[in-house]
């Protein structure tokens, strides 16, 4: 079984003390891990710290460079890449409609290359025989990333990059139920960067808590729970820390009676079961207009009952396990609550026997807000079919969570259904799409969902402050 170390100030840091990264196809562990402790985030941010006193100051052409040779790297490894995200994460390396290990590691290299080409311009306010005035951002030190287990490279990769190209450096904690691919990059990221411009620090709660209260971090950016967005809030407030939280999701969407039922069906199925429903910005409540409710119910149950589960290293499955035992008891007990809240399970429903930790596609119908699987996120194969009468209802229904990711309207009339997706309470708002999300288009949420941005311009500002400078004439 191979084991991976941490790298901190460019070189590999191993420890007596391991975990076991569990493969959740069988259940079994296939690698095992350094387990860091406080005293190694401390080594990790004063690495960090000293690479930040000349990273800081580079040009931009060389640390999008830098940012190009990482990408260039990660493209050189690929399969191995796309392995390792199968093997801890679950997901096939195709997937439903294309959503696997491979988009995920090619997305990773686009992002980086995409983030890489993005400019921060000098912002000129004022310039006349009294003054001058200029805008610059400048980098705010050291980056603390902690990412969560649904995506692990992709979402290192969402955090790392718009921080280095900004002019940071960082110290990432993956989750220690994914920790594998993500060390697999900073490794690669170690032989093109300077050393200690990007260090990696795995292991359980005790190391994320420690990163997050450092005085020496500038800024934390997590993607996770509402709950432990919370928790680093408060952990954080000792220094001021700079926060961009991506928090839990409970996304709606919407569907009118004038679309195509069959056509619809099997791209609503997608952008729900992608990844077996545990991505944040899935579609987790689709709310279905009176007049095609019970058909287009049934024709998503229909593909839910086709759909081919099973491990992710085999030529054709669609939808892999649920990434961990936890997480599968989740959506085991919101299964187990439909029938007692009035609902009626119209496919799947079951965990699937054998080793790993696999559950049936689940289609329910009968609930509406109020209920366990409506009001609460389940991260999982499990989707809730809910019926409305009108527009003024749907979107009622919708905005009746404390989350605020996404939302979307699915209609043939664009403009009305643009309208009604303007009245969405979330960061960001589809028409006949969900989830689609693009490195140039930020992306965050509201109310309990989070705050601050990612991707494009607006997120690479994330990773700066302000500098006024006026000279006068």
């Amino acid at each position: 079984m191979k084991e991976y170390p941490m790298y901190i100030g460019g070189k590999a840091v191993s420890t007596d003390h391991t975990f076991e990264v569990i493969n959740p196809a069988t259940s079994e562990p296939f690698a095992r891990c350094s387990a860091g402790t406080a005293e190694h985030v401390d080594l990790a941010v004063q690495a960090a710290q000293e690479a930040f006193i000349s990273w800081g100051k580079k040009s931009d052409d060389e640390r999008r460079a830098g940012c190009m040779a990482l990408a260039d790297a990660l493209e050189a490894n690929m399969k191995e890449l796309m392995e390792l995200v199968t093997m801890e994460s679950g997901k096939p390396f195709e997937g439903l409609n294309g959503v696997g290990s491979g988009m995920e590691v090619g997305g990773s290299i686009g992002w980086t290359r995409a983030t890489a080409s993005f400019e921060l311009p000098v912002e000129l306010i004022q310039d006349n025989d009294e003054a001058r005035i200029e805008v610059h951002r400048k980098p705010l030190g050291v980056v603390g990333s902690i990412t969560p287990w649904n995506w692990p490279l992709l979402i290192a990769i969402w955090h790392v990059i718009p921080a280095i190209r900004a002019g940071n450096t960082v110290v990432i904690k993956p989750s220690s139920f994914t920790p594998v691919a993500t060390t697999r990059m900073v490794e690669l990221a170690n032989q093109v960067l300077p050393a200690g411009v990007l260090n990696i620090v795995t292991g359980e709660g005790g190391v994320g808590s420690a990163l997050t209260k450092h005085p020496g971090v500038s800024k934390i950016v997590f993607t996770g729970s509402t709950p432990t967005g919370r928790r680093i809030m408060e952990a954080s407030a000792a220094n001021l820390k700079r926060l961009t939280l991506e928090l839990g999701g409970n996304d709606a969407g919407i569907v009118l009676p004038d679309v195509n039922v069959k056509e619809i069906a099997s791209k609503l199925f997608g952008v729900s079961f992608h990844n077996n429903g545990q991505t944040c910005a899935a579609l987790k409540r689709l709310y279905v207009h009176e007049d095609i409710h019970d058909e287009l119910a049934q024709e998503i149950a229909q593909i839910a009952k086709e759909t081919i589960v099973g491990n992710g290293l085999n030529e054709g499955t669609q939808l892999g396990p649920v990434q961990n035992a936890d997480q599968l008891k989740v959506v085991e007990d919101l299964a187990a609550s439909v029938e007692a809240q009035g609902g009626t399970i119209v496919a799947g429903g079951n965990k699937i026997a054998g080793n790993g930790y696999f559950f049936e596609p689940t289609i329910v119908t009968g609930l509406t807000n109020g209920s366990r699987l409506v009001d609460e996120e389940p991260f999982g194969p499990i989707l809730p079919i809910i019926k409305f009468s009108t527009i003024e209802e749907a979107v009622r229904l919708a905005n009746d969570s404390e989350n605020g990711l996404g939302g979307s309207v699915w209609s043939n009339d664009i403009d009305k259904a643009s309208k009604i997706a303007m009245q969405l309470e979330c960061g960001t708002s589809w028409v006949n799409e969900h989830g689609a999300i693009q490195p140039d288009a930020p992306f965050g949420g509201v109310k309990q969902s989070g705050f601050g941005v990612e991707f494009g311009t607006q997120g690479l500002k994330e990773f700066t402050h302000i500098q006024t400078l006026k000279v006068m004439k």
